[in-house]
């Protein structure tokens, strides 16, 4: 998978400049690739990136960054799979893949630090494809069990990952730029700068995002908020299109000339 973009890795690259600081288009620095949520579908990742491979193919992009928006499990069949998946990608290509972290990452990582409080929440939010995902039973959880059950499940779901896995998972970033685009999970806060945002809101959202377009002409794009297709408006792409249930996979490609178009899986 990805063939043509570990061949292209080792060819030169030309210098490139900083974009403007006020843009009307999206101007990273490389061709970027940025994947919107994949919540257990390990099927459509593929697809997904055999798209980016027919892409840098037609385009002769160089140095291409991929780059997922977080959301790797919970709700879909094969969270597992997934997360192992892009793991794997983070690690053969370090300098070309990032994968941020997702509210659904940060949910998984409070559930093993507080079963008992945090337990009920993450159940609420999709976390049982992810358990049975890993091998583990659930069928006694429920949101008002005992809390115990949450800190047998927790336990049991630390056994079946790896230490390696979940320091990666526990160190993820929760953002990404290049030129003028950012990549963040779920929004900015549109009155800060990008250095200065707090990581609840690049997790979870901020009630001005979607309706305060920010000043400073960067282009954010984010995930976290499903549509039924791409949106684009005012410096804000989301590339969330509900893939777990929809099967509809939505790549941003975005070149350093203000282009960009969606790929999809």
């Amino acid at each position: 998978m990805i063939r043509r973009l570990r061949s292209i890795l080792s060819r030169p690259v030309s210098d490139a400049s900083p974009a403007p600081a006020r843009d009307a288009l999206p101007r990273p620095e490389f061709a970027t690739y940025v994947i919107g949520d994949l919540h257990g579908r390990a099927d459509l990742l593929e697809r997904a990136l055999d798209r980016i491979d027919e892409h840098v193919g037609r385009t002769g992009a160089r140095n291409p960054q991929v780059v997922f928006v977080g959301n790797y499990i919970d709700h879909g069949p094969d969270s597992a799979a997934t997360l192992t998946r892009v793991w794997e990608l983070s690690k053969e290509l370090p300098k070309n893949v990032t994968c941020l972290m997702g509210n659904h990452e940060r949910m998984l990582l409070d559930f093993l630090s507080d079963p008992k409080t945090r337990g009920p929440r993450w159940l609420r939010s999709g976390a049982r494809p992810t358990l049975d995902s890993f091998g583990l039973h659930t069928s006694q959880l429920e949101p008002g069990c005992a809390p115990e059950l949450f800190r047998q499940e927790a336990l049991a779901l630390r056994s079946h990952m790896s230490p390696a896995l979940l320091d990666w998972l526990d160190n993820l970033p929760l953002s990404w730029n290049s030129g003028n685009l950012w990549v963040v999970h779920a929004a900015a806060d549109p009155q800060h700068a990008m250095q200065d945002q707090s990581p609840r809101v690049l997790l979870w959202g901020h009630p001005e995002f979607d309706t305060r377009p920010r000043s400073d002409g960067t282009w954010i794009v984010h995930g976290h908020t499903s549509a039924e297709a791409p949106v684009s408006t005012e410096g804000r792409i989301c590339v969330d299109c509900g893939a777990w249930e929809t099967g509809l996979l939505c790549t941003a490609a975005m070149l350093p000339d203000g282009r960009y178009e969606f790929l999809y899986a």
